[in-house]
């Protein structure tokens, strides 16, 4: 479901910007400090509801601006759609609107524009915490299995009474057992969405990691938050006594990992830098594909500088990889150059062209010969 038109007022150092992007490349490239990541962060905020860059609201605004908008249009088949954000420093003032209607659920944004980042921040898929693989896997989930939301949502309130319970001290089972058969409940739907989507995912990711990645034992395997050979249930009956002193579940789906391992070693500590750079983007484009492949529809990507994270050849092999999925992709960059290198194959009139300088955002016509490159 690509972006037809996108309108930025008030976000960061971008005071009024209006783009009409290609539905398949869209290269933007400017200074260091120009906008460019902004341009992808409006994007990105479109389709979450919040930022990849900060968590707080406020610094996201102009200064000087009360407020920052955000409007898009986007095609699904003969449909198209609108989304518009209004953010403040306030959240009871801050809105968002999906064809007119008033929404508070991010949920409807991500189901609408499914985005997926690929920046320095990546990295943490592979040397970062248990939370940065399964916020990875349950991506597809989401987007791919209708009552994956529901389910968790049933879980984590189960979770959170079952854990307020914990932190008052000792009670009777009959308290905080039947919080125990809903997480349980709740737990292996979880387990099962998450099971079914990580073999599509696994099929595509040792395709493409042979390609980007080529080494020897690099396995996956989905830790589905509590020991194989028991049952939940159990788990948390034999281990209430260790969770009454914790104060908090320790075995249960909030636990899930997607465990990346090299000739039985921890990738982050198998792998070096350069490595895990080559790993992480086939990891994002081993499931961008899966989803492609189990939704019959396309996410779009954002890729920030791209020449500050690969050589060129990897580069050129990940331009490749995008152009297989056929996936919208928006990519920024300080020299048009480098993009152009990267997408030499790329047919030019699927090449749409932004140059940003100084907050403002600037639609480039194509010479009707390419750069000599």
């Amino acid at each position: 479901m690509p972006l037809q038109r996108v309108s930025i007022s008030n976000l960061r150092n971008l005071g009024s910007a209006k783009l009409n992007p290609s539905s398949r490349l869209n290269f933007i490239y400017g200074a260091n400090g120009s906008g460019k990541t902004s341009v992808l962060e409006a994007i990105y905020l479109l389709g979450s509801g919040r930022s990849f860059r900060s968590h707080k609201i406020k610094p996201l605004i102009n200064h000087g601006s009360a407020s920052l908008t955000l409007y898009a249009e986007l095609s699904s088949q003969e449909t198209i759609h609108k989304i518009g954000l209004e953010r403040t420093g306030s959240s009871s003032e801050s809105r968002t609107k999906v064809d007119g209607r008033t929404i508070n659920s991010a949920s409807s944004l991500a189901s609408l524009l499914p985005t997926l980042m690929i920046d320095a921040h990546s990295f943490s898929l592979i040397e970062g915490s248990p939370k940065e693989r399964r916020s990875f896997l349950d991506w597809l989930v989401f987007h791919v299995k209708h009552g994956f939301h529901d389910a968790w949502k049933g879980y984590s309130k189960a979770l959170k009474q079952r854990n307020s319970l914990l932190r008052r001290g000792r009670i009777e089972g009959f308290e905080i057992r039947p919080w125990e058969l809903e997480m349980c409940d709740k737990a292996h739907r979880l387990e099962a969405m998450r099971v079914e989507c990580f073999e599509h995912l696994k099929e595509n990711l040792n395709a493409v990691i042979s390609d980007f990645v080529p080494l020897e034992g690099v396995t996956f395997e989905l830790y589905k938050g509590w020991d194989s050979d028991k049952t939940l249930e159990q788990q948390l009956e034999h281990g209430r006594e260790r969770d009454y002193k914790l104060g908090y579940t320790w075995y249960g789906a909030q636990k899930a990992d997607l465990k990346i391992k090299v000739s039985g070693h921890a990738a982050d500590q198998a792998l070096s830098r350069g490595q895990q750079k080559l790993l992480v983007c086939a990891l994002k484009i081993a499931i961008g594909k899966t989803y492609s492949e189990l939704s019959g529809r396309q996410c779009i990507y954002l890729v920030d500088d791209l020449p500050a994270e690969l050589d060129s050849e990897n580069q050129h092999r990940l331009a490749s990889w995008l152009n297989v999925i056929g996936a919208q992709v928006f990519v920024t960059a300080i020299e048009l150059e480098s993009l152009l290198q990267a997408w030499k194959e790329a047919e030019q009139d699927k090449i749409t062209m932004f140059h940003v300088k100084h907050g403002d955002v600037e639609q480039v016509k194509q010479e009707s010969k390419r750069l000599d490159i």
